[in-house]
């Protein structure tokens, strides 16, 4: 465990199995989060400003990333486009505003989830083991995918394309890049079409998160899915939840 800005390196092979960096300018914070989170049994390392937080990134190869938008030298949203530049990796962002217009613009360089200040460690420590555990699903899905005889076919809901094996997305003849929450939450809701999901089961199927607080995690990355995919593509049944309508085939 380590709270400085140092050179934090990823441990050796054998010793711990889940590697986490902490982003977090704040040193009461950021010694709260690192005991909480080594406290698991993680190996657990921070840094207090943007430039550390994208050379530790670096160095360390992390599992997972907690990242404070608001961070001296540049801020969390261009550490966060930076590190998914290098090598994608979950990222959990932690923002001080109840912003929409905030969280929607980190969904977009790539964070995965986030969390207003002030939050619960309970709910911290939940939220990072879902990350890891969509993190393995993918892994273990793509080792799947180049298994001999392996043939599932895409998803072809409308005029959307879900290649699950490769996790790519098409809209008619264009592709969507999708983060992998997005991309998760689209299957989701694409492999039950025209069927309203409620808002915990989406929060329990994608993030594996099982209490109402985190339904506005939902509508972010639902408002961010249609931003990439159209807004036509998914329905809001207010006091309900979401379901996803594609058009119907021509005659």
């Amino acid at each position: 465990m380590s709270n400085s800005a140092g050179a934090p390196t990823r441990p050796s092979e054998g010793t711990v199995t889940t590697v986490v960096l902490v982003v977090e300018d704040e040193p009461v914070i950021a010694s709260a989060i690192v005991q909480r989170l080594s406290a698991e049994g993680w190996h657990v390392e921070s840094v207090g400003d943007g430039h550390a937080g994208v050379e530790a990134a670096a160095r360390m190869q992390p599992d997972v990333v907690v990242l404070d938008v608001m961070l001296p030298g540049i801020d969390g949203l261009e550490v966060c486009r930076r590190i998914q530049a290098e090598r994608p990796v979950p990222v959990l962002m932690l923002t001080a505003r109840d912003d929409e217009t905030d969280m929607l613009i980190g969904l977009g360089v790539g964070a995965d989830d986030y969390m207003t200040k002030p939050f619960s460690m309970r709910e911290l420590v939940a939220r990072t083991k879902a990350l890891l555990r969509r993190t393995e699903r993918a892994a273990r899905a793509a080792e799947l995918a180049i298994a001999p005889n392996h043939s599932e076919p895409p998803l072809t809901v409308g005029d959307v394309v879900v290649d699950q094996a490769q996790r790519r997305v098409f809209r008619g003849d264009v592709e969507v890049h999708l983060t992998p929450t997005e991309f998760d939450l689209l299957v989701t809701l694409a492999g039950s079409p025209r069927t309203v999901l409620t808002r915990e089961r989406l929060l329990a199927e994608v993030w594996d998160w099982v209490d109402a607080s985190g339904t506005r995690t939902v509508d972010s990355h639902v408002k961010a899915l249609r931003r990439k995919l159209g807004a036509d593509l998914i329905r809001t049944v207010h006091g309900v939840g979401y379901a996803f309508e594609p058009a119907e085939p021509p005659e």
